[in-house]
């Protein structure tokens, strides 16, 4: 009996441990009716990322992710909330596991964010850069144009600051300057066997001739295509210009070992031979240009002429992520059309491209970014043929704000001809130019190493642009507060460390300068650099600076940026 007696103390004991008190949290489940627009979430940082979250609608999962919520109000870094407004009226079931009563007492919906008085004032928060409202980014993805609009959707983990909970982010602007973030469109989810499902990069273009069959009333169809982690490659449309987006019952599109998909419409030319007679009837048809691994790293392309079932048709081997497939005209004669393939390295190759291969006109690679940027994608139908390029400025973390990383700012690609061949370039979009403010401006100048030209500013953002005859000198360069931000090598032929050729003994340099970020342009977008920079938010003085020998500044502009982050 007193064997029988431990034993049963024993399992006692045990299950005395293994049923959670509310102090060390527990899986909790309450009710509401949505009211209002948001529901709340308090995040500690520091907390470990584990407790799930389920909400559901009429007994459907509708959202799934897993984060660190705070135990008590006092422990609360920053509020993640979920929009529920288009729930208004119905229940909404929510389910958290391991938590206690007053952290499901926190949980709550309300038409405000608390600390959204506070959002753009952090010392670290970009102003004409943007960046989300909380939560972590990544990739951008689905960069589409529609009738007046730039739609950037992006990576998003919306309730913690390190990745995870993959969701498609969504803000827009009307001049690549301002942006305003809208509802989430694409959600991190659970599948059916209950495995993560997790919304990771693609693509998003205007479906002009309603390929898909989709369109439903006056706007045209945009498709959005991603990898679901769950199931593979799929796609949604939108009815309503981007804001929401259906799933097609078919998903995925295309298995394979890989993500990524990119979509493009080919449209044929006289030399074209077409897939089939359905492409012919259409004038073209669509390609996915996607990450595969495949006997290697590669860019795979598939083909369709209905959105819905593709064909395999290529790889091109040693590509990495995030590819992207598009045409430049060289030297601005658009009769003069190359194909450019590009990764998320920033890696680049120009060649031809029929609508199924991929066929490099040289070996290797060239490089335009540097630094800090991965992972760009160019907006799809985009006036007048322009191909801007927005990238993640992947590594430039924001410390304790309750949001972290950003992007780059707005960049317009072009092809110049170059003693080394065709290259392409990248310089900021002349959007800029609607937030210069004051200026300071500076021309013919001499420069020796005791006189460098100086400007008083004030200030934290800038753009800052100029030109050098570097003569004698060793090194020419901008000097911002006493730091050296861009510094030409005249022996070495380089701007940063990126290397760059004078033209008739002269070099230019374009900086821009936000909070936590400076961005290097070097001979009108020959190469771009990306990094931090150490800004106290009163930048007194910029000078232009020559070392070992004498120099000339043939140009300098200095422009104020007004710009204010205001979501």
């Amino acid at each position: 009996m007193k064997q029988l007696a431990a034993v049963l103390a024993i399992v006692l004991a045990m299950t005395a441990l293994a049923i959670p008190s509310q102090a060390q949290g527990a899986d909790q489940t309450k009710e509401i009716t949505v009211a209002n627009t948001y529901l709340l979430m308090p995040i500690n940082n520091k907390g470990k990322r584990n407790q799930r979250i389920s909400l559901l609608v009429d007994g459907k999962e509708v959202r799934f992710v897993t984060a660190a919520l705070a135990a008590k109000k006092e422990d609360v870094n920053w509020w993640a909330f979920f929009n529920i407004s288009a729930y208004k009226g119905k229940k909404l079931t929510i389910n958290i596991s391991g938590i206690t009563a007053e952290t499901l007492a926190m949980v709550t919906q309300s038409d405000n964010v608390p600390g959204e008085d506070k959002w753009g004032t952090e010392p670290n928060r970009p102003q004409f850069h943007f960046s989300q409202k909380v939560g972590w980014n990544n990739d951008p993805n689905g960069m589409v144009y529609y009738k007046g609009e730039w739609h950037l959707y992006f990576q998003h983990n919306p309730v913690a600051l390190p990745w995870g909970n993959m969701t498609w982010g969504h803000a827009t602007s009307k001049d690549l300057v301002s942006w305003k973030q809208h509802p989430n469109v694409l959600h991190h989810r659970r599948n059916k066997a209950g495995r993560n499902d997790a919304m990771f990069s693609g693509g998003a273009a205007v479906d002009w001739k309603n390929v898909g069959g989709w369109k439903t009333g006056d706007n045209d169809v945009i498709i959005a295509t991603w990898t679901s982690t769950g199931r593979g490659e799929c796609i949604a449309y939108s009815n309503d210009k981007g804001y929401t987006f259906t799933e097609y019952e078919g998903n995925p599109v295309i298995k394979h070992s890989g993500r990524d998909p990119k979509p493009l419409w080919y449209a044929y030319g006289e030399k074209d031979k077409p897939l089939d007679d359905v492409a012919k009837k259409l004038g073209g048809h669509w390609v996915i240009a996607l990450y595969d691994q495949k006997g290697g790293k590669n860019i795979g392309f598939y083909t369709s002429t209905d959105l819905k079932k593709w064909t395999e048709q290529s790889h091109l081997m040693g590509y990495y992520e995030c590819a992207e497939v598009f045409t430049l005209p060289v030297d601005g004669d658009k009769k003069k059309l190359r194909w450019v393939v590009l990764a998320a390295d920033a890696q680049y190759a120009v060649g031809d491209f029929d609508g199924k291969t991929f066929t490099p006109e040289h070996k290797g690679k060239h490089r335009l970014h540097h630094g800090n940027f991965y992972a760009s994608q160019l907006f799809s139908d985009a006036p007048d043929g322009r191909r801007i390029q927005v990238g993640w400025t992947r590594g430039l973390g924001m410390g304790a704000s309750p949001f972290n990383q950003t992007f780059g700012f707005p960049i317009e690609l072009s092809m110049r001809t170059t003693k080394d061949g065709v290259r392409v370039f990248g310089e900021p979009v002349k959007e800029i130019e609607k937030i210069h403010g004051k200026a300071c401006k500076a021309a013919d100048k001499p420069l020796t190493p005791d006189k460098p030209v100086a400007m008083k500013t004030s200030g934290a953002l800038f753009d800052i642009r100029a030109t050098f005859e570097f003569g004698e000198a060793k090194t020419v360069g901008i000097e911002v507060d006493g730091k050296k931000a861009a510094t030409f090598d005249v022996a070495g032929k380089k701007i940063n460390g990126m290397p760059v050729k004078p033209v008739d003994g002269k070099v230019s340099i374009q900086i821009l300068i936000d909070r936590p970020m400076i961005e290097v342009f070097a001979n009108k977008g020959e190469q771009i650099k990306t990094s931090g920079f150490k800004n106290d938010l009163n930048i007194e003085s910029v000078k232009a600076f020559c070392e070992g020998g004498d120099a000339k500044l043939v140009s300098m502009e200095v422009y104020q940026l007004n710009a204010k982050w205001d979501n």
